[in-house]
């Protein structure tokens, strides 16, 4: 048994969305995640950090959340930026019980414990969204969310999951970091960055937190394992 964690998936086994136009590393990368996956057991659980399916809804998401369903082991799912899927959390859990696609879990504003450990998470909030007008309203919704999540935790040890970074060279997003530092979180895995950007993740310990990135291309397709 052991937990892993991957973000950004970037699934498309419906829609016409291949993704080895960002780069030729992303050739095949579906038969990468399944054999990736192929060596991992029933037991173990894999947080997968947003950006899994790029489907509008959740219908044209089935194939992609049946092929996630077939992998081994649990999977607890977060949201990402492009997971225009994502709905109200019974309503994903309803439409996951219509196809008995059973592996799945949904991370929102609750936590789920692996051993003494807490998993707690939310999308969280990246600036490069001022392009398009900052949204005060939207960063502290998600500020909430993620307290949500941590609160729930109680007093056991925390492994923060993100979809945005919320630091990389030079960029801080200091509403999530000061809830990541007020909770003990031990440490924070994150995606959302790719190709020429992986240069500017962070990695390592910063104030009293270790960040991770966690982008599936960055991993080459295979999950980070976090704990036995």
């Amino acid at each position: 048994m052991a937990l892993y964690a991957i973000g950004d998936l970037h699934l498309s086994l419906t829609v016409d969305k291949p993704m080895d136009i960002f780069g030729a590393g992303w050739a095949g990368h579906v038969r990468k995640l399944e054999e990736a996956f192929s060596q991992m057991d029933e037991a173990d659980v894999t947080v997968l950090c947003g950006d899994t399916s790029w489907g509008i809804d959740l219908d044209e998401s089935l194939e992609d959340f049946l092929f996630i369903d077939r992998l081994p082991g649990r999977k607890i799912i977060l949201k990402g930026n492009h997971d225009y899927w994502w709905n109200t959390a019974a309503k994903m859990r309803r439409f996951f019980e219509e196809y008995r696609i059973s592996s799945i879990d949904i991370l929102h504003n609750n936590c789920y414990f692996y051993g003494e450990y807490a998993i707690c998470g939310t999308r969280g909030w990246f600036y490069e969204e001022e392009q398009s007008g900052h949204n005060e309203k939207v960063l502290n919704r998600e500020v909430m969310r993620l307290e949500a999540s941590l609160k729930a935790a109680g007093d056991r040890p925390v492994l923060a999951f993100l979809h945005y970074p919320p630091l990389y060279m030079g960029y801080r997003c200091p509403e999530i970091i000061s809830k990541l530092e007020e909770y003990q979180v031990r440490q924070c895995f994150y995606g959302h960055l790719h190709g020429p950007t992986h240069r500017r993740a962070i990695e390592g310990t910063v104030g009293h937190v270790a960040y991770s990135l966690v982008s599936a291309d960055y991993l080459g397709f295979v999950p980070k394992k976090i704990l036995n």
